[in-house]
């Protein structure tokens, strides 16, 4: 394969211009093109007056070996600029060998099914060891009726919410699928959600999301590849204990029951299994503080930061619903910034213990809402705790979150102001020309009452400096909705370069265990962890 980098089209053209723009690139007639495949498409919106689509895409030739010696040769620096020498090999992405799933007494636990505990589970199953997966929530289906009816009703089930349920919190979020984290596997984990039933624009998207509409298929449709595969699940299900003897785990509580019929506990609980974490500490796994964030919902319409990112041509409204990603590093040693910003999406009741109020944002795939939403946070650090006890910083987003629903006045109505008034604080009155989205209810007041001091200061200078950035972002009738307290894990399940911890025969993985933050690099901590693993039962 040829890869081509930065090709240009206006927003305005259709793909079927690529073809011809690759043929005069390689100075080639179109019958040559065996073969074109994007594989990254992104936005330049830089000048508001020319948006441009900015491609990568791979080319096979009929005459390919003729041609790469010609181009090796090639004085032509604007060519050599835009082509790379890019040959796709066909490379197993796992180091074992996949066989059928052979059912014995002894079988791996995986707990949690999100992202990090399905990827363990599926490759798991695809190398035979039969794995079982617990789940404390619902599956899907009951899951919605769950979420659906706090939403309505202002009730919580306290095991089956935002947080807890099929498919994890992801499955009801934005369901973005951009990474920092540099892995060769991220194509596979891509692919098996499409394969799965995610739209195929995830393989080339530049910020690439699935939308929590797709999401809620999709999780289903992997739960049934693992289980042709051998893999077995089992919904409101929770690990209660483990007994531990000598340094290894000799067996389970689930649901208060022993069961001595796992080999291996791949702990993939999430961040907001709180008594899990209770438990893991009790039977003396290495526990340790970790910094996370803490802070609000920003909300505002979807058109003005479509305005404000792309400008007002007419070109604007070919392009997808606007996005933004900001940070500011303040003079006080804090930083603010945005993080799994939702456009056209809602803000949403993310609870998962009673009298306590979370925040978090959801979009479907459409992104078609009329608000655009992101959180709003100012890290934390574990000496903001207030003691050093391990789960200290689980105590920190309880205090919070408790004070926010007291100020709610119940029901799960959250704390709500507008920016204009947060700046010069003072309790709001009246919405103005942003409607909220959060569900059940909200209530107008002053969130300074339940946000920590040093938040609250950080929060005004940031929105302040983000303004300079994003023109509109500082809008006096945005809303904030607070609290926003479950970015990350506060705690990290210490273990080794094997993914085990010091307590043979248990692993940690994910977000929740403090290794990973977000949909994809929680799935490849997933498929690391299930690889040592499966190393191990290899030996």
């Amino acid at each position: 394969m040829i890869r081509i980098e930065e090709i240009k089209l206006l927003v305005s053209q259709n793909e079927t211009e690529l073809q011809r723009q690759v043929a005069e690139i390689l100075s080639i007639e179109y019958q040559y093109i065996q073969t074109m495949q994007v594989v990254k498409k992104a936005i330049d919106s830089r000048n508001k007056s020319r948006l441009l689509w900015v491609y990568t895409v791979d080319v096979s030739l009929n005459f390919e070996e003729k041609f790469l010696l010609q181009f090796l040769s090639s004085k032509n620096s604007a060519v050599q600029q835009k082509i790379v020498q890019h040959r796709i090999r066909s490379v197993q992405p796992f180091h074992y060998q996949i066989s059928h799933c052979s059912h014995s007494d002894l079988r791996p636990l995986v707990v949690g099914s999100g992202p990090c505990g399905l990827f363990a589970a599926l490759i798991l199953a695809k190398a035979g060891l039969c794995p079982v997966v617990i789940e404390r929530g619902k599956k899907v289906e009951e899951r919605i009726k769950e979420v659906e009816r706090l939403f309505s009703q202002g009730i919580l089930n306290p095991e089956t919410n935002i947080q807890f349920g099929e498919g994890g919190a992801g499955t009801f979020s934005d369901g973005k699928l951009n990474t920092l984290v540099n892995n060769p596997k991220t194509q596979f984990v891509l692919e098996q959600f499409v394969e799965a039933g995610a739209p195929s624009e995830i393989l080339y998207d530049a910020k690439p999301h699935i939308g929590t509409d797709y999401l809620r298929k999709v999780v289903v449709n992997l739960r049934h590849h693992i289980e042709s595969l051998g893999g077995e699940f089992r919904f409101e299900t929770r690990l209660t204990d483990l007994f531990i003897e000598n340094g290894h785990l000799k067996s389970v509580f689930l649901n208060g029951k022993e069961d001595a019929s796992f080999t291996d506990v791949i702990l993939a609980i999430g961040h907001s299994a709180r008594d899990t974490f209770y438990m893991l500490h009790d039977r003396k796994l290495t526990l340790q503080q970790k910094p996370f964030s803490i802070g609000v919902r920003i909300e505002h319409p979807a058109t003005l930061i479509n305005t404000s990112q792309y400008g007002t041509s007419a070109e604007a409204k070919l392009l997808p619903t606007a996005k933004y990603k900001m940070a500011t590093h303040l003079k006080n040693g804090r930083s603010v910034y945005t993080f799994c910003m939702c456009p056209g999406g809602f803000v949403v009741a993310a609870a998962s213990e009673p009298n306590s109020i979370v925040t978090n944002g959801m979009s479907f795939f459409a992104q078609a809402g009329k608000n655009s939403n992101s959180a709003l946070l100012v890290n934390v650090d574990p000496t903001d705790f207030g003691n050093n006890h391990p789960l200290a910083g689980i105590e920190f987003q309880r205090r919070w979150e408790r004070k926010a629903f007291e100020i709610g006045g119940g029901g799960y109505t959250a704390p709500i102001q507008l920016v204009g008034d947060f700046l010069k604080n003072r309790p709001s009155q009246r919405f103005g020309k942003v409607e909220p989205t959060y569900q059940p209810r909200v209530k107008l007041c002053n969130i300074a009452d339940c946000l920590p001091d040093f938040v609250v200061e950080s929060l005004r200078t940031g929105i302040v400096e983000m303004d300079k950035k994003l023109h509109g972002f500082a809008l006096p009738d945005a809303l904030l909705t607070a609290p926003e307290t479950r970015s990350s894990a506060p705690v990290r399940i210490l273990r080794d370069e094997n993914c085990e911890t010091p307590i043979k025969g248990i692993y940690s993985a994910g977000e929740g265990a403090g290794y990973a933050g977000g949909i994809v690099s929680s799935a490849l901590d997933g498929l690391k962890v299930a690889e040592s693993l499966i190393q191990k039962n290899q030996k």
